[in-house]
């Protein structure tokens, strides 16, 4: 009897120094900005790394608000936009690109000085996502459509309309385009497919359909491993998917409503962000992944920033339908 006692102590001691290490939080809340006044739903965020700036498309609110990012207090409120969708801020000519949808239908050139809009580009209509391509420094805007719908090209260095890519459908969510900067992976939400363009040519090459699934949103690439992780809203579940083949290779349940996914190079994590939590999801290696976390955030905590350089994930809680939600700005150091 005293032997298997020795042997359940030693055990249970094991157990004890395993937990702590299976029990640290991936993600530490740090800071809370409370953002009483808004309403609706907010979209996406970009960050001025040099100047300390985090700015937020406030959607509903028809606002961009800007934050400092070492502590998340609000900076200024920039006005004029019909509704922000996608921004990116442009380090090299201290200025900020805004999609702005609504009756506006267009792309808004805003200075990173006095924030005053300072250029418009006009666009058809259900302008909405957009991303940016480093290599050749196009911002590609998705606009709407009935059967079909655009990207349109926006030259950022001079800030002009300089091409279309035709998608089918009339709308996508998230982009990821390679380190080359030739080849884009979308999601064609309204067909419930991925699709791969070829940004040299313009041309969609190939499509692949997402099984037992719909709506999907969030997107991020691990090109190295050859993978494109995404989630759909319709059931909330993460996929793997094979960039070689299009084979699914991985996928389970995560936050639901996600808009936003990051991957984390240094640590092998995916954070997913959606409602009520962000999923944090690790890779094992390219064909193996495990939910490691589900973080409580907020209802509707979709939008989110992950900024490797300061390890941190900045996170938007809009509370859109929920009278008693908590709208703020979150920030967790990731560990």
């Amino acid at each position: 009897m005293r032997k298997i006692s020795a042997i359940l102590l030693l055990v249970s001691l094991a157990v004890v120094q395993r937990v702590p290490a299976q029990e640290k939080v991936p993600l530490k809340l740090i800071e809370t900005t409370p953002l009483p006044g808004f309403s609706g739903d907010f979209d996406h965020l970009t960050a001025d790394l040099k100047g300390n700036r985090l700015f937020l498309a406030a959607e509903d609110h028809k606002t961009v608000e800007v934050f400092d990012l070492r502590n998340g207090k609000p900076i200024h409120s920039i006005t004029g936009f019909g509704q922000p969708h996608a921004l990116v801020y442009l380090p090299d000519s201290n200025k900020l690109i805004v999609t702005d949808g609504d009756d506006f239908g267009r792309v808004a050139l805003v200075s990173g000085e006095n924030y005053q809009i300072m250029d418009t580009i006009k666009l058809p209509e259900g302008v909405d996502g957009a991303f940016f391509n480093p290599v050749n420094k196009y911002y590609y805007v998705e606009s709407g459509g009935k059967t079909e719908h655009q990207l349109n090209i926006i030259d950022t260095k001079n800030f002009k309309h300089v091409g279309d890519i035709t998608l089918p459908g009339n709308h996508s969510e998230a982009m990821a385009i390679d380190r080359a900067g030739k080849k884009m992976y979308v999601n064609l939400t309204a067909v419930s497919q991925v699709g791969v363009i070829d940004l040299q040519s313009g041309k969609l090459t190939t499509t692949w359909p997402i099984p037992d699934a719909k709506v999907q949103n969030s997107m991020a690439l691990d090109e190295p491993n050859h993978r494109l992780f995404i989630a759909t809203r319709m059931p909330p579940k993460f996929f793997v998917l094979d960039t070689d083949s299009g084979k699914v290779v991985a996928s389970f349940p995560c936050a639901p409503i996600n808009d936003d996914m990051w991957f984390d190079v240094a640590r092998k994590r995916i954070y997913v962000t959606g409602s009520d939590t962000t999923s944090v999801i690790a890779q094992r290696d390219a064909d193996h992944y495990e939910q490691i976390a589900e973080i409580p955030t907020g209802f509707r905590a979709k939008t989110s920033l992950y900024l490797p350089a300061l390890n941190r994930l900045y996170v938007a809680v809009s509370g859109k339908g929920k009278p008693d939600a908590k709208l703020a700005l979150q920030v967790y150091q990731v560990q």
